[in-house]
């Protein structure tokens, strides 16, 4: 078995895992469970336990390995009911008996610095659409030279097919750079590799308007002739969706109020080897490939922009000319 097998393996079993914590805390999440961090987005139990499981997965078997992830236990540790709380499904998941305080060790695996190769994890990636009992991801990404090689999409709630109303819900993307994006359901079965379509051109964005620039998203797809109604929905669930075909489109431009704002790795890394796997190409608003080697945030990015490949330059060019 190769190193990046084994990686993957352990991946799959991690985020596998945290998703089944995650769809226990969504099934009975009250609204004690969620706390306001310091730039006052949200985080759940769901978000610290699924840190918590996947972090010690990672350092059981690749224990120098570097973790970049978007939580820590600072408030955490502050918070004894809380604490508590998450102790206790992280406990039922992995079916032993730690403390708090080992808990928290295993969150805070995840402060670890950008260098030439790591893991960047977003343990949920859309708590906002986690909390509405709707869309979320688990995003873990294996990155080396800044590149990625890895990555695995955890979609608990995403049907298999978007334009099946009686679908089965729950998707694991899985992508290795050179092999492919396949999809698994969440109970192990292989559905297949994916591929970008060529034809379906639909817009995928974040549900969250405040989350881009909206307007602006809309107008570029109406100069592209898009006549379908956007595809809007929580997390990178979107990659997932244009990656197997059902939109050729997502785009991520600075809402207006926050022109500065520039991305986090956690919630793109993942994402794009899915689509670049499955025949597409992802880079920023400008054409730049995604930098993620500038630390937390990509600060030499402004936007991303994921297509089926055979439409991004003339996005672009849609772009610029705006």
């Amino acid at each position: 078995m190769t190193i990046i097998d084994k990686k993957k393996q352990v991946a799959i079993k991690a985020v596998l895992k945290a998703g089944e914590l995650c769809k226990q805390v969504q099934a009975e999440m009250v609204l004690s469970d969620t706390i306001q961090k310091h730039d006052r987005s949200p985080v759940t139990i769901a978000d610290y336990g699924s840190q918590a499981v996947i972090c010690k997965a990672i350092s059981k078997v690749f224990p120098n390995d570097t973790i970049v992830a978007e939580e820590d236990a600072n408030s955490l540790k502050q918070n004894t009911s809380l604490l508590k709380r998450v102790t206790n499904y992280v406990n039922s998941t992995i079916g032993e008996n730690v403390t708090g305080t080992c808990i928290c060790d295993w969150i805070d695996r995840g402060m670890g610095v950008v260098n030439n190769s790591f893991w960047t994890l977003d343990p949920i990636d859309g708590t906002k659409g986690f909390r509405r009992q709707d869309q979320y991801a688990i995003a873990l990404a294996w990155i080396v030279d800044g590149n990625v090689e890895l990555g695995i999409l955890g979609c608990p709630n995403l049907p298999l097919s978007l334009d099946d109303s009686d679908s089965e819900r729950g998707c694991l993307f899985v992508a290795v750079r050179g092999k492919g994006t396949v999809v698994y359901t969440l109970e192990g079965r292989n559905l297949g590799k994916i591929r970008v379509s060529e034809n379906n051109y639909r817009l995928a964005e974040s549900f969250e308007s405040t989350h881009g620039d909206s307007s602006t998203h809309h107008k570029i797809a109406k100069q592209l002739g898009f006549n379908k109604s956007p595809i809007q929905i929580d997390s990178q669930a979107k990659y997932g969706i244009v990656a197997r075909g059902e939109a050729a489109l997502y785009i991520r431009l600075p809402n207006p109020k926050f022109p500065d704002y520039r991305e986090c790795i956690w919630d793109h890394a993942a994402g794009l080897i899915v689509v670049e796997e499955a025949g597409g190409k992802v880079t920023d608003a400008n054409g730049k490939p995604l930098n993620l080697l500038s630390g937390r945030r990509m600060t030499e990015n402004r936007g991303v922009v994921a297509t089926n490949g055979t439409l991004h330059e003339q996005v672009l060019s849609v772009i610029s000319s705006m």
